[in-house]
């Protein structure tokens, strides 16, 4: 994916995205290490981490600085996480547990300023760059900017997939595959017939509808298989599973004196 592309071209193109999941080291050099490292984009979490609002304020810059797109997933649905993330500089806004179109409908909502929302406005702050400017052109501007990844991940997300692709705002179904399988009952059965007939079903949606797909992945092998299937938004890991399994393997080579 070309480099200088905004979220809003990447979730627009079928071209395939490669990115990486922060649950944990929110420093300073993260977004260039990830940039170095060839990744299109960054999956930053609230929902697990624990990440406050000051310090997404802080890593939009960070992710800004590296040239890295970057999508903050909010701990709830509600109004105020949506909005105050936004406030903050977020341009990808990724939502979990979607379960209908009148869901997805609130989401957008409360992203998108008027004529399109009801998000509140407050401008010549961090999410507009602090800059002056015509009010109907800055509200546009974020309107169009602003990109939304639907995470589903219940049985009702599923049966309801084609009418959350549907709604206008909406630009990418994301699978969130543990809860999904616990959803449906097979938690961790990423192979069992149910689990596959669902990712089946959440894939005619968005390719019906044209929206983007995405999925966090822990390996390789299900990178090339999801991408196969049609994702385009391929996450690969989080930092600490990343870090833990480097150091492990290297930890137990040295201890073994082994090499391979």
């Amino acid at each position: 994916m070309d480099s200088n592309s905004s979220l809003k071209q990447m979730s627009q193109s079928k071209n395939l995205k490669v990115g990486h999941f922060v649950v944990e080291f929110a420093t300073p050099g993260i977004g260039h290490i990830m940039k170095s490292a060839g990744c299109d984009f960054v999956l930053f979490d609230m929902e697990h981490s624990g990440f406050s609002i000051e310090t997404v304020k802080n890593s939009v810059r960070f992710m800004e600085a590296a040239g890295l797109a970057m999508i903050v997933r909010v701990p709830s649905r509600e109004y105020d996480h949506i909005a105050r993330i936004c406030d903050m500089g977020a341009e990808g806004i990724m939502l979990p547990m979607v379960g209908n179109a009148d869901e997805a409908n609130r989401i957008v909502k409360s992203v998108k300023y008027y004529p399109r929302g009801n998000r509140g406005v407050a401008l010549s702050i961090a999410h507009d760059n602090y800059c002056a400017g015509d009010v109907p052109t800055k509200l546009n501007s974020a309107n169009h900017r602003t990109t939304i990844f639907a995470q589903i991940e219940t049985a009702e997300g599923v049966a309801n997939a084609e009418e959350i692709a549907a709604i206008d705002g909406i630009d990418c179904l994301w699978v969130g595959h543990f809860d999904l399988s616990a959803s449906l009952g097979i938690p961790g059965e990423f192979d069992n017939p149910k689990f596959t007939a669902a990712i089946d079903n959440v894939v005619r949606a968005a390719n019906k509808h044209k929206k983007a797909l995405g999925r966090l992945v822990p390996t390789v092998d299900q990178g090339h298989e999801c991408n196969n299937l049609g994702f385009d938004f391929i996450c690969y890991s989080g930092d600490v599973w990343v870090l833990h399994n480097a150091l492990e393997d290297a930890v137990a080579k040295i201890r073994n004196g082994s090499d391979k």
